[in-house]
C-alpha cells in the first residue's frame, strides 16, 4: 500500500498569483510538441511543415486543445449547469477539461491550419498525432497533483491511499493513463511513424490506441460524479466518447492500406 504524497497544487507564487502545477503541465505538453515537431520536420523529407511552421502549427493545436476542452468539458460533463450558468465556461480556474472535446478542437485547428497553408488535413494530423501523447502524459501528471481523478478501490499492492477520500486504497488511475495513453503510447506511435505510412494510418493508430486505452481505465477509474454511471452499472461517459475513437480509427487504417496513397514528399505539397 502506497500513501499519497499530498504534493501543493500551486508550484510558485509570484504576488497576487498563483501559478499551479497542472497549468505548468500543459506548457510542458506544448513546448515539448513543439521541440519534437520542429526535430521531426527536420529529419522527415515527407513531413508537411517546415521547422519554422511547425511555430504557427503549436499555436492553432494550444488554441484548439484549450478552446476545445473547455467545451468539451462544458457539453459533455455539466451540460445542465452550463444552461443555466453559461458563464461558468470563462471561469477556468475552477478545473473542467475534456480529452475529447480537446481533440475536437485540434482538429479543428487543423483544418483551419490546412486551409490556410494549402496543406491536406491528414497530413496534418498524421504529423502531430505521435506528438500528442506528451501532452496527455503531461496532463494525467497535473491530475495526479491536484489529487483528481481517483481510481475505484483495490487491495493490488500499488493502491494508494488519498485521504481526503477515506483510509481504503485506490488505483492510480491517472498513473495508469500517464503510462498508457501517454508514454506506450508515445512510443508506439514514435516507432509506427518513422517510416512512411499511408495517409491517414498514423492519425487512425492514434484513435485506435488512445481509445483503447482509456476505454481499459474507466473499468478502474471513478465515474465523473455529476455523471455516475451511464448504463448496465460500468459505462462511463469516458467510454461512451472513447468507442466511436476505436471504431474510427479501425476503419481510417483500413482504408489507408486497402487505398495506399503516402502524403507527397515535400513541404506540403497539395495531392
Amino acid at each position: 500500500m502506497l500513501k499519497y504524497p499530498d504534493i501543493n497544487p500551486i508550484a510558485f507564487q509570484l504576488g497576487p498569483l498563483k501559478v499551479h502545477w497542472y497549468g505548468l503541465m500543459y506548457g510542458v505538453g506544448f513546448l515539448s510538441g513543439w521541440w519534437l515537431g520542429r526535430r521531426r520536420a527536420r529529419r522527415m523529407p515527407w513531413s508537411p511543415v517546415t521547422p519554422v511552421q511547425m511555430d504557427d502549427l503549436i499555436v492553432f493545436a494550444a488554441l484548439g486543445v484549450v478552446l476545445g476542452g473547455r467545451i468539451g468539458y462544458m457539453l459533455f460533463y455539466a451540460l445542465p449547469t452550463f444552461i443555466h450558468h453559461p458563464l461558468i465556461i470563462f471561469k477556468v480556474w475552477q478545473g473542467g477539461m475534456s480529452f475529447h472535446g480537446g481533440l475536437i478542437g485540434v482538429l479543428i485547428a487543423m483544418w483551419l491550419f490546412g486551409r490556410r497553408t494549402d496543406r491536406n488535413f491528414f497530413d496534418l494530423t498524421d504529423f502531430i498525432a505521435p506528438l500528442v501523447p506528451i501532452g496527455l502524459a503531461a496532463g494525467r501528471l497535473g491530475n495526479f497533483i491536484n489529487g483528481e481523478l481517483w481510481g475505484k478501490p483495490t487491495n493490488l499492492p500499488w493502491g494508494m491511499v488519498y485521504p481526503p477520500l477515506g483510509p481504503q486504497p485506490r488505483h492510480p488511475s491517472q498513473l495508469y493513463e500517464l503510462a498508457m495513453e501517454g508514454i506506450l503510447l508515445f512510443i508506439i506511435l514514435m516507432v509506427y511513424a518513422r517510416k512512411r505510412r499511408p495517409r491517414m494510418a498514423v492519425s487512425g493508430l492514434f484513435l485506435l490506441g488512445y481509445g483503447v486505452f482509456r476505454f481499459l481505465v474507466e473499468f478502474v477509474r471513478m465515474p465523473d460524479p455529476q455523471l455516475g454511471y451511464l448504463a448496465f452499472g460500468w459505462v462511463t461517459m469516458g467510454q461512451v466518447l472513447s468507442f466511436p475513437m476505436i471504431l474510427l480509427g479501425i476503419g481510417m487504417m483500413v482504408t489507408a492500406y486497402r487505398r495506399p496513397k503516402f502524403a507527397p514528399v515535400g513541404r506540403g505539397d497539395t495531392p
